[in-house]
């Protein structure tokens, strides 16, 4: 490189740095008010009563039974989220068929919906008045069917994009090598769709462990057997037992991030190996 064009280089990389060292700022700022400082003052909250509270407030019945019941329906919904998800996604993008468009619309509906309305809606089809003489209220499938309308679409949105993206010549190919369906499916889509997978199944899963709205009415609330951590922790705030609130929310923020950053991680480990095929 010319001597004038290193100090052209040089000259653009100095005018460039306010404006980036601008842009760092505003996003550390963003960053520092909107998570960095809510999560430091339920975490000083948490230990208010010190070590000993802290733990007298997670190993309360009440509170693991929250916890418990939490984490078992959220993994479920994590599963029934990337067996529907992925298959909606895959009609969507493969298959065309009338109202296609409806559908791939009404997919981010409840993106948009407060979910208190998605509460009411279940329980007028589900409820002791059910419709269609179906009563599954104040039961866990209740919680898992109400959980799996909320987060369904982070599913179907992280493997859209994948699907459209992947190269079918590779699935003619290997069908004319004489590849079954299962083989394909196996060998060749899965490796591909798999980080899009595990990102959708921990976004689903994350969100399933804080839901609330959705969960009001059809929930039941019931403790050690359909009352969840939100609202365990709503039950604590009510009776001024703020401690005891933090200290679960607390848990439940841990749990969260390192079921993100699990499956991120093996998602990363799958798309490298996918990678160096």
């Amino acid at each position: 490189m010319s001597r004038a064009k290193g100090g052209a280089l040089v000259s653009a990389v100095r005018r460039a740095s306010p404006a980036s060292a601008l842009g760092s700022g505003v996003a550390l700022l963003w960053l520092s008010l909107i998570v960095l400082l809510p999560l430091a003052a339920i975490a000083a909250k948490a230990f208010d009563g010190g070590a000993g509270g802290f733990w007298r407030a997670v190993s309360n019945p009440d509170a693991l039974a929250a916890l418990e019941i939490t984490v078992w329906v959220s993994f479920v919904v994590a599963l029934v989220d990337v067996v529907f998800g992925a298959l909606i996604a895959w009609v969507l993008v493969r298959d065309d068929f009338p109202g296609k468009a409806w559908v791939n619309a009404i997919i981010d509906l409840p993106f948009a919906l407060p979910t208190i309305v998605a509460s009411i809606v279940l329980l007028s089809l589900y409820g002791p008045q059910s419709p269609i003489g179906l009563t599954i209220a104040a039961t866990q499938p209740a919680l898992v069917l109400a959980l799996a309308f909320v987060t369904l679409p982070f599913v179907v949105r992280q493997v859209q994009p994948v699907l459209l993206e992947l190269d079918q010549d590779v699935e003619e190919a290997a069908a004319s090598l004489g590849a079954g369906n299962a083989a394909i499916l196996t060998k060749v889509i899965f490796p591909s769709l798999a980080p899009a997978v595990f990102t959708g199944a921990g976004l689903a899963f994350s969100r399933a462990i804080g839901e609330f709205g959705s969960l009001v009415l059809l929930g039941g609330n019931i403790p050690h057997k359909t009352q969840v951590v939100s609202q365990y922790i709503q039950q604590q705030i009510e009776i001024d037992q703020p401690q005891n609130a933090a200290a679960v929310s607390s848990v439940l923020l841990l749990i969260a991030f390192f079921v993100l950053l699990a499956l991120r991680l093996a998602g990363s480990k799958l798309a490298w190996r996918e990678e160096q095929r």
